[in-house]
């Protein structure tokens, strides 16, 4: 893809503090008080879901509930909860971070989807929530997706989204004790407004059927519109 030639402008600003609201899905700014009981549930059994992560897992409420209340607490990164249109329920959660405005750089992270949200619609629909936040509602030029290189499903999450993969950081950080090595992608403002269409016709009911299996797959999409899948 050319190199894009217009004069790069800073963001808007940093991400609000505020839902986003989509069909499936609204993420609202976490609220241990609102969210916590639901968060703990939805991950109760499954120690996996923070095996890449620094954190976790929480084996009891209370100790959950202070790393929540210190998640509140915190403009960067800025962390929401995934909760369901349906039942209103909190089933996951997912932040901004590394949010630098000046530059119209920001990251996606500290994504993680409970079993109810996995493979499912609405975890696709939180990313392209959270994207359209980035790109459309503040001006964005890049927005980041770093994983630990050796987790697998992250990576193939980042180019199922149209995250292009730009390389591996190695013994980038210590986490729990380890080296872990860092993959980094990232998706340019200019990759977006075909990514968004991918996104929109995915998410689109027409898209699924009865039993809500997609018809077509955001995968085969995305790759279609990009030059580096």
């Amino acid at each position: 893809m050319p190199a894009d030639d217009r004069a790069p402008r800073p963001a808007k600003g940093p991400p609000e503090r505020r839902p986003l609201d989509g069909r499936s899905l609204r993420l609202e700014p976490l609220d241990p008080e609102r969210h916590g009981v639901d968060l703990f549930t939805a991950s109760a059994g499954d120690a996996t879901l923070w095996t890449y992560m620094p954190y976790g897992p929480f084996d009891d409420l209370a100790p959950m509930t202070d790393w929540l209340e210190d998640c509140a607490r915190s403009d960067d990164p800025l962390f929401f909860a995934l909760v369901e249109t349906g039942d209103g329920r909190a089933a996951g959660m997912a932040g901004f971070l590394n949010i630098r405005p000046e530059h119209g750089v920001l990251e996606l992270g500290h994504i993680w989807f409970s079993r109810r949200l996995r493979r499912r619609r609405p975890a696709t629909e939180a990313v392209f929530l959270m994207l359209r936040a980035a790109f459309d509602d503040l001006g964005y030029r890049r927005v980041e997706w770093k994983c630990d290189a050796a987790n697998a499903a992250s990576r193939s999450a980042a180019k199922r989204f149209g995250f292009a993969y730009e390389g591996t950081f190695r013994q980038h950080l210590i986490v729990k004790g380890r080296n872990r090595d860092t993959a980094w992608f990232a998706m340019l403002d200019r990759d977006w407004p075909a990514l968004r269409s991918s996104f929109e016709a995915w998410l689109d009911p027409a898209n699924f059927d009865v039993e809500g299996h997609q018809k077509s797959s955001l995968s085969a999409s995305t790759a279609a519109t990009t030059d580096w899948a």
